[in-house]
């Protein structure tokens, strides 16, 4: 009987990886990161500081104690600070449903012995939800790793492969 060496690794933000002498699954965090819940906890909290302001200029009250209504006038000042409010919250909302459905994340597996590549990846709710690709590895016509720096001069490595028959997907 042979044993199985297994290997967990932790690579970043990135979720653990299971390896073997056969079967490698590389596990996908997608949109469950700490940075997503940090921009769309600020994001509420300021854009309903917006729309807050915005209807106590409408009002007359102070419903901030910060900002006296009597300096915010409701035309021009608040319409557009409740504006931004309500956009804010759009766009807040819309960060909390990409973090309860965990958009993007899943896994890939490589399998040498079968000679197949599984990619999983959960989506937005409809019909596509769940992303499945199964290839095999004779179809792979390339590999491509290309390195990205983002504003934050933080390299991502985004792995490209090409199938036969199609163009190279990420």
């Amino acid at each position: 009987m042979t044993t199985i060496a297994m290997a967990f690794i932790s690579i970043g933000d990135e979720a653990m990886s299971w390896r073997s002498e056969r079967i490698w699954i590389e596990l996908i965090t997608g949109s469950r990161k700490t940075s997503n819940f940090c921009w769309a906890f600020i994001l509420f909290l300021g854009s309903l500081g917006f729309l807050l302001v915005g209807t106590s200029s409408y009002l007359g009250r102070n419903l901030i104690s910060l900002f006296p209504s009597q300096q915010i006038i409701f035309f021009p000042q608040g319409i557009v600070m409740s504006f931004y409010g309500i956009a804010g919250l759009f766009i807040s909302s819309y960060l909390w449903c990409t973090i309860l459905w965990n958009v993007g994340s899943g896994y890939d597996r490589f399998d040498r012995k079968e000679g197949i590549v599984c990619i999983f990846r959960w989506g937005f709710p409809g019909k596509n939800r769940r992303i499945f690709l199964r290839l095999l590895m004779k179809d792979i016509q390339s590999i491509r790793i290309a390195v990205k720096e983002d504003i934050y001069a933080r390299r991502i490595l985004v792995l490209y492969m090409e199938i036969r028959g199609q163009g190279p997907f990420p």
